[in-house]
């Protein structure tokens, strides 16, 4: 088979432990056809009519995945207010206010991303905040964790929660010391009480914020991506693949809520193609740290009593969204059905329940199809081992190290030594897998790959050295787990993550080589080109 394009004179990083390093490569159609080493070598392979490009030395990877992503979300969440650089509550209500003097009265205004860890009083806002700028409008504002959101009394009301509401099973309805709604809803189970009554886009307007957001993941260097997303986000890959408007390679996992219909359709993991196909069932266990809900095993420390949530002792363990015995039968159904899990897993207690389940349940019966803890942020010492032991896969988000370092600080104090533990799960033998958690943070993918081996965030915080240095990786490593780690997870690594004959034609060209520049410059670095199967969706050549 003649090859239709070269790609010479660069510095490839293969991922191929066979052949880590290249300056050419022979492509076939959507495929790799041959890794060498100058033109001379591959230019026989080229057919008449074919193209050579000369990548002036550029450094090429394979292409990136994210490992877990919330793309639809993500989409539709460009069209809200972005709360996420406001430094203060008053600041965060004057751009809800100007949103909502820009929307016709009764219409709901959105928001997302607010912290408010980052604002000078560091509270949780409330209904009565949101009240004082937009009393005409129903208003919800989603925390930048995802874990927590403030809804204003036309949204209660529409909602119908009030003092009578009883708490959902694993969330909480925030509430004043009279008992009465206060317009937080922590977990999902009371964030949907809201969520819910929100107008879904069409079926058109979704599929449309989802293709205008390919090229925000192609501008980074992402080619693919595992999805964790609601059903809806199924749907409309489901729509594009049709119409050959995909622009990410795309593994989708299915919400816990949907395993029975899954199981009813004998739905498995890897069913679908080289651009859609089924991962397994995404379930929550806890909370998250930004929202103080994340599952611990001792509790939270630096919690005094103008904290909301320091309402009761038993609020500073953060909460299991699921008790470990739902959590089993639903494990034990899902491997039945070869529908492996996905575990989202934050606090030290959590992680400790879910390995305790997987080690029970054990694997699906489908070869290279493992389960997955996501986030992993802290474990306890005893833990760190058993994800290699029980062949569970750590999808890992670097940045929230980065981003979340003073805030686990503060409330894990010493515990944060086997917090976000990259080196020590990668030492014990476990497979990482790295995302973002887009849109709770930015999906560049080089950012990640900076806080991997840096521990620091941009401008260099908190120490020269990074925060528990000990926890670095070095730029392989870093790269990876967001290449052949994302790819053995799923079982797609006999044809992604690696720049090697046969393998897709999916590869980033940057315009920094990050293995040798200075660390820190590694998050400067910018996409020259992304190809995905054999063709160019960003940049040039």
């Amino acid at each position: 088979m003649p090859a239709d394009k070269l790609l010479i004179n660069g510095k490839v990083y293969t991922m191929d432990a066979e052949r880590p390093r290249a300056s050419a490569l022979a492509l076939s159609g959507d495929r790799i056809l041959v890794v060498g080493d100058g033109r001379e070598e591959l230019e026989g392979l080229l057919a008449p009519g074919g193209d050579v490009y000369d990548l002036g030395g550029r450094c090429v990877v394979p292409g990136l995945t994210d490992s877990h992503i919330h793309f639809m979300w993500y989409a539709l969440s460009l069209r809200d207010v972005d709360l996420s650089t406001t430094t203060s509550l008053e600041e965060a209500l004057a751009m809800v206010a100007k949103r909502a003097r820009e929307t016709p009265p009764g219409e709901w205004v959105l928001g997302r991303r607010w912290d408010q860890e980052r604002w000078a009083e560091r509270r949780f806002p409330t209904a009565a905040d949101v009240d004082r700028v937009a009393p005409d409008h129903p208003v919800m504002l989603r925390a930048k964790n995802g874990h927590a959101l403030v809804a204003n009394t036309r949204a209660l009301e529409l909602a119908g929660i009030t003092a009578e509401t009883p708490d959902p099973p694993g969330a909480r309805i925030g509430r004043d010391e009279a008992g009465h709604p206060n317009g937080l809803l922590f977990e999902e189970n009371a964030m949907d009480m809201v969520e819910d009554i929100v107008p879904l886009p069409e079926p058109g307007e979704l599929d449309a914020a989802i293709q205008a957001a390919f090229p925000n993941a192609w501008r980074v260097g992402l080619t693919s991506i595992h999805d964790v997303d609601a059903a809806p986000a199924f749907a409309a890959y489901q729509r594009l693949r049709a119409q050959s408007a995909l622009g990410l390679r795309v593994v989708k996992y299915l919400p816990a809520d949907d395993l029975d219909c899954a199981l009813a359709l004998d739905l498995q993991a890897g069913l679908g193609d080289d651009w859609l196909r089924v991962g397994g069932i995404k379930v929550f266990s806890d909370g998250a740290l930004g929202a103080h809900t994340a599952a611990m095993l001792a509790p939270y420390e630096g919690m005094d009593e103008k904290d909301e949530k320091d309402e009761k002792d038993e609020n500073k363990l953060g909460v299991l969204t699921i008790e470990a015995g739902a959590l089993r039968e639903l494990a034990r159904k899902a491997v039945a059905g070869n529908l492996p899990l996905a575990v989202h897993a934050i606090g030290d207690r959590a992680n400790h329940m879910v390995l305790d389940v997987l080690a029970e349940v054990g694997p699906v019966n489908l070869p290279g199809l493992p389960h997955r803890i996501e986030h992993v942020q802290l474990l306890h010492p005893d833990d760190v081992a058993r994800l290699a032991t029980l062949d569970v896969v750590a999808s890992m988000q670097p940045i929230h190290a980065t981003q979340d370092w003073e805030m686990a600080e503060r409330y894990w104090g010493e515990r944060c030594a086997t917090g976000y533990a990259w080196r020590s799960l990668l030492e014990a033998g476990a497979l990482l897998a790295f995302g973002s958690d887009c849109p709770v943070e930015n999906l560049n993918p080089l950012l990640g790959i900076h806080a991997a081996v840096t521990r620091c965030c941009c401008d260099g915080a908190p120490c020269p050295e990074g925060w528990y240095p000990e926890q670095r990786l070095t730029v392989t490593e870093a790269v990876h787990a967001y290449t052949q780690g994302a790819a053995r997870a799923v079982g797609l690594d006999d044809r992604l993550g690696s720049l090697a004959p046969g393998k897709l034609a999916d590869l980033v060209v940057l315009d920094h080589d990050i293995f040798t520049v200075e660390p820190m410059a590694i998050a400067e670095t910018g996409v020259v080109a992304t190809m995905i199967g054999g063709q160019v969706v960003h940049g040039a050549l």
